[in-house]
This record gives structure tokens, C-alpha cells and sequence, in this order.
């Protein structure tokens, strides 16, 4: 468990176009590759706007199947910068059947896997049951370059469950791509994610979006950070308004030492859980 690993974070304004965007995303995926990152995770459909702030048919086009176009580009960027790569994509499984995905391709150019987000909101300015069903693939860790990683997605991290599930899978990272903004749920943002990696004894990613986009008045407010198994931010939380890339060095031997102190593994109590899983 021991060794440092620098892993980067990106957040970045909608730019237009789905193009423009994958490109200025890689720009900063190149640039955190340049400053050491080994691992690096993009924001909750990072290609495209946050369209769920409407509903229309019209942001079906954004979907795509996985493997498809721009995991085969980010199958590139992870060979070509020695990187592990966490992309969020509207996936199409089917025409008529999407899903709020996030591959994961190890720092050779393998692709790993995925994860489709599990809990999916339809609230006011988040109608996210229009345009996405329910991942149906659980808690998946993956093997790679840096250590066992977890992906949990944006509305997700109001639950507990998912958390858990990965930890007791052996993460050591889970990144949390978001597209958050200012009004319901900010004043969690830097509370969930922290008590997260406490409760579950490790590494946080949480990533967000900035910026007021066309689709709606939602203004997504960065302040994307790494947290540490203490409930610590490591570093600084990014720019509030600004495009920034968060490259940090998680320091692994923590885990080992916050495991060994708080041995909340070891005091689990799943013989009395059963009431928690009743419909």
C-alpha cells in the first residue's frame, strides 16, 4: 500500500461543441501528464454540456457506445501520456437505452472496464431519469498501473452504500465526476466526499464543472479537490469560475496507517445490517 501516487483531477467550461471540448480536455490531460500525473479523471460528461438541465430529444445525439469513438481517443491519450484515463460518457447500449458511464483505461492503453452511475436524480434543473437508466453493473474496481481505483458518479455520492461497496472491493482512489452547481446541494460539496474517504479509508477525487451554461441558469462552481483517508484536502481546491488541472501526490502509506489506527474494517458489523437493505 505504501508509495506515492500523483494523480490529476480536470474541470472545465462547456466550450460549444463536442469536439472543442474533447480537445481542450486532452490539452489538460497532456499538461497533467507533463507535471508527473500517473492517473487522471475528467468531469461527469465531459464532452459534452450538462444537458440534463433540459429535457430533449435533441441530447440524445451525444450518446455513443462503449468502446466507440472517443473511448478509442482516450484509449490513445492513456498510451500515448503513460496515463491511467477515467473518461465519463453518455454511453448508448442500444438505440432507445443509455447510460451515465465512466470508462476506465489502464496507462498502457487497455481498456479496463466501466462503471454506469447507479442513482439517477429528476429534480428540477438535474432531469437525469430522462435521459439515463440506472447502471446495472454494481461497484466495479479496477486493476491498474496506480493500484485498485472506483468510480462513483455525481448524485451517487448522497449515498453511502456505493462507498462502502467500494472500499470492501479494495479501492484505494474512487474519483467522483460531477457536474454540481450553486443552490441545492453546495453546501455538501465539501462535507459528502470528505466523509466518504474517512468512513471508507481512502483517496477522494471529486471533480466539478464551472461556468453558467446556455441550457439553463445553473452555475457550476469548480472547487474540484483531492481529499486523504483523514478527511483532509490535499493541497488546495480549484478555481471556483476558471478551467484548472489539480495534480496532487497522494501519499498511499496513509491508508495503511489510517487502517491500522481506525480499524473500521475490522469493526463492521454486517451480521446486523440485513434492515438496511430492505425495499
Amino acid at each position: 500500500m505504501s508509495g506515492i501516487v500523483r494523480a490529476a483531477i480536470v474541470q472545465a467550461k462547456w466550450t460549444g461543441d463536442k469536439e472543442s471540448m474533447i480537445v481542450a480536455n486532452v490539452a489538460m490531460a497532456k499538461e497533467a501528464a507533463s507535471q508527473g500525473a500517473q492517473v487522471l479523471c475528467f468531469e461527469e460528461l465531459f464532452y459534452g454540456p450538462y444537458f440534463c438541465q433540459v429535457q430533449d430529444p435533441e441530447y440524445y445525439g451525444y450518446a455513443e457506445p462503449i468502446p466507440g469513438p472517443t473511448t478509442e481517443r482516450m484509449i490513445q491519450l492513456a498510451a500515448e501520456t503513460g496515463m491511467v484515463v477515467v473518461a465519463p460518457i453518455y454511453e448508448e447500449e442500444q438505440p432507445g437505452v443509455y447510460y451515465n458511464t465512466a470508462v476506465v483505461i489502464d496507462a498502457d492503453g487497455r481498456y479496463l472496464g466501466k462503471y454506469r452511475k447507479t442513482h439517477i436524480p429528476q429534480v428540477k434543473g438535474f432531469w437525469e431519469k430522462y435521459y439515463f437508466r440506472p447502471g446495472n453493473l454494481g461497484y466495479p474496481v479496477f486493476d491498474t498501473a496506480v493500484g485498485r481505483i472506483g468510480v462513483y458518479i455525481c448524485y451517487d455520492r448522497h449515498f453511502p452504500e456505493g462507498w462502502r461497496a467500494l472500499g470492501l472491493a479494495g479501492a484505494r482512489i474512487v474519483f467522483n465526476p460531477s457536474a454540481t452547481s450553486r443552490g441545492l446541494s453546495a453546501y455538501l460539496w465539501n462535507l459528502e466526499q470528505p466523509s466518504a474517504a474517512v468512513a471508507n479509508e481512502y483517496f477522494v477525487g471529486a471533480i466539478n464543472r464551472v461556468g453558467v451554461e446556455p441550457l439553463g441558469e445553473n452555475e457550476f462552481y469548480g472547487g474540484s479537490y483531492f481529499c486523504d483517508p483523514r478527511g483532509q484536502i490535499v493541497g488546495a481546491a480549484a478555481s471556483s469560475t476558471d478551467d484548472e488541472v489539480v495534480v496532487r501526490d497522494l501519499d498511499m502509506k496513509v491508508l495503511e496507517e489510517v487502517r491500522q489506527l481506525w480499524a473500521f474494517y475490522r469493526d463492521r458489523r454486517p451480521d446486523a445490517y440485513g434492515p438496511l437493505v430492505a425495499p
